[in-house]
């Protein structure tokens, strides 16, 4: 019964931290006073539950989540915080590379995800017969709420 709370009472003492130190105005926080530290609260939480109750599967959830509210905090409040689309497949391929150091799968797609990333965020050209992964990943930057909102109906509907 106490490893079942273990997770919710994490996200509910770092949410509570967030708040704390937003009411405090502590200025070493102010940079964090925004809905970015929120997944990086949550990812924190998953990885320290993970660890704790040595479920090495919510290791890919917990680093995806904090990559996420790293990644949005870093384009939110840095200038030199790289915008493209490369990056999410970049922080998925992190999640399976982190989750593969404790339970030995997912190598093979982190390095693909990893390796495509950084191709397609440092090539300043790319050949003209993959023009269309761009318009894929455009096409998917403008909609994905919607695959959000499908997933959770998923989720209520599903027995």
């Amino acid at each position: 019964m106490k490893k079942k709370n273990t997770f919710t009472a994490y996200v509910v003492i770092g949410i509570g931290l967030f708040f704390l130190f937003k009411q405090l105005k502590l200025p070493i926080f102010t940079d964090f006073y925004s809905w970015p530290t929120l997944l990086i609260i949550i990812g924190i939480a998953f990885l320290i539950y993970s660890f704790q109750v040595k479920d090495f599967n919510q290791l890919f959830p917990g680093t995806l989540i904090l990559g996420l509210g790293i990644h949005f905090h870093g384009m939110e409040h840095y200038t030199f915080w790289i915008d493209h689309w490369a990056m999410y497949p970049l922080i998925v391929g992190i999640a399976f590379l982190v989750r593969y150091l404790k339970t030995k799968e997912g190598l093979i797609p982190g390095l693909v995800l990893i390796i495509l990333s950084c191709v397609f965020i440092f090539s300043i050209q790319i050949p003209h017969e993959l023009n269309w992964i761009n318009d894929v990943f455009n096409f998917i930057n403008m909609y994905w709420p919607l695959v959000l909102i499908v997933i959770g109906v998923y989720l209520l509907k599903k027995k």
